[in-house]
């Protein structure tokens, strides 16, 4: 299904370079495909055309903003099975997980297209004093102007969706240059731009290095950016974005409590969930377990058992749950984190066998909180299981942390329920179920080391809009 080499995008066009970036099937290591590889002038020339194409951008009626997302929806259905096998090589995702993820850049751009149509201002009553008796206020949204994205390899799809859909749905051009690994998906969604009505020069997909997508960070003629991916490179990033308004959607050490009032079957179900679908790879994983001492054990042996029972292999089978790694230097940068732990006294439970990006599902307990598979973010399949006896010292536990994107509680306490929502300094907490649940329009981001701003088709389009103001006086 893949072609020998995709072409990059610049200004609404293909276009083929002499540079080429391999893309390996994450599974077997071997070459399926060539992409484009931009230089520093193709990124400068789509950098002027976005500027130049902001005023056409802008002039856009909001159902035509409408109409090319929904064009967008209906080659996404019929292209429905391509771009979930595509996932599944480029990515190593499971099949399953692969088609959920089409299934969600589906909903993201068909929200977007709703979306686009509600972007509204509001009247603003001025008469809060006699000299404000003669004036009337309003206000409207208008887009920001270019825009730059940088998406990460773990969500191909639907993370670019998520800069995309609302920059359409704003108003706004853009560059986005996708992850290095897995920059196919992110080339077929252009060729479904370029069939749309967009105006000549609103979007250009890039794939490069980081030296030359450096300029879409320090380029005063974007507007605004939204990065995705580590800690590190997100809080560096900012500090040389300029004025532009910046976006930052980073990394996590997801924690889930489990009270001695919760289901725990019904538990041990959504937690093997959380650790280990995708291969742990997700911002929103679970990685930390406080399970009270009352249900330890029995949740602790209902998820040895279900880890054991997981399959792993071949993302292209049905049957497989754990797929590979992005890659086999993160395979063993994970694996050293594990027998640190276990080194420092922590004792594995399961997993921690290794071949090649294949990781095994692994479960820990007795870790030390100072050991790097709890307080840096994992991002494979592997969680670490600690007892509590008091629901204040559990979220103590949780907020213990430099990050702070999304966390999940089970339990069946409502006062319990409230308390942790007024006391996780997290982005979302999740009552009931595990943080790695993400419903495409809410607001999702994180506080602390976890980012900046929020995600969600309604907040993106927000931020990618500013307020203008007009206030008349009446001069009768």
């Amino acid at each position: 299904m893949f072609q020998d080499k995709y072409p990059l995008f610049l200004g609404n066009k293909t276009e083929m370079t002499n540079n080429f970036l391999e893309v390996t099937d994450k599974y077997t290591g071997q070459r399926v495909t060539r992409v484009a590889l931009a230089d520093a002038e193709i990124m400068e020339t789509a950098i002027a055309m976005a500027h130049e194409s902001s005023p056409r951008m802008a002039a856009l009626k909001p159902y035509e903003r409408q109409n090319i997302l929904y064009a967008c929806v209906e080659q996404f259905k019929k292209r429905f099975e391509e771009l979930a096998f595509c996932l599944c090589v480029e990515a190593g995702k499971p099949i399953k997980d692969a088609e959920g993820e089409v299934l969600r850049l589906i909903d993201t751009f068909r929200v977007a297209a709703e979306e686009a149509v509600r972007i509204g201002g509001k009247t603003i009553p001025m008469e809060i004093s006699p000299r404000a008796k003669d004036y009337t206020g309003m206000t409207q949204r208008v887009p920001i102007g270019p825009c730059s994205f940088i998406s990460p390899f773990n969500f191909p799809l639907n993370l670019i969706a998520h800069k995309i859909a609302p920059a359409i749905a704003a108003g706004c051009p853009f560059v986005l240059k996708p992850a290095g690994k897995t920059p196919v998906s992110a080339l077929i969604t252009g060729e479904i731009l370029a069939a749309t009505d967009l105006p000549m020069g609103a979007f250009s997909i890039l794939p490069a290095t980081r030296k030359v997508a450096d300029q879409l960070v320090t380029d005063d003629r974007f507007k605004f950016l939204s990065f995705t991916g580590s800690d590190a490179v997100g809080w560096d990033i900012k500090s040389r974005a300029g004025k532009k308004k910046v976006v930052l959607e980073l990394g996590g050490n997801a924690a889930c409590i489990v009270d001695e009032t919760a289901d725990i079957n019904d538990a041990a179900k959504r937690l093997i969930t959380g650790i280990f679908y995708q291969s742990g790879q997700s911002c929103i994983s679970v990685q930390r377990i406080f399970a009270h001492e009352q249900i330890y054990y029995k949740l602790r042996d209902l998820l040895v058992t279900m880890a054991k029972d997981l399959k792993t292999g071949d993302p292209q089978k049905r049957e497989t749950f754990i797929g590979p790694m992005i890659d086999e230097k993160e395979a063993k940068r994970l694996q050293t984190w594990i027998n640190e732990a276990v080194s420092a006294g922590g004792k594995l439970l399961c997993g921690n066998q290794r071949k090649g990006s294949m990781m095994a599902a692994t479960l820990l307990e007795n870790v030390p909180p100072d050991q790097k598979i709890c307080t840096e973010e994992a991002f494979g399949p592997v969680a670490v299981i600690s007892r509590f006896n008091d629901f204040k010292q559990a979220l103590y536990e949780v907020n213990n942390s430099r990050y702070g994107l999304q966390a999940g509680v089970f339990t069946k306490d409502l006062y319990r329920a409230k308390k942790a929502w007024d006391t996780l300094d997290v982005g979302g907490v999740i009552i009931g179920d595990i943080p790695s649940i993400r419903v495409d329009h809410m607001p999702y981001g994180g506080v602390k080391n976890s980012g900046l701003g929020r995600e969600g088709l309604a907040c993106a389009i927000e931020d990618m809009t500013e307020i203008r103001l007009l206030v008349i006086r009446d001069c009768n």
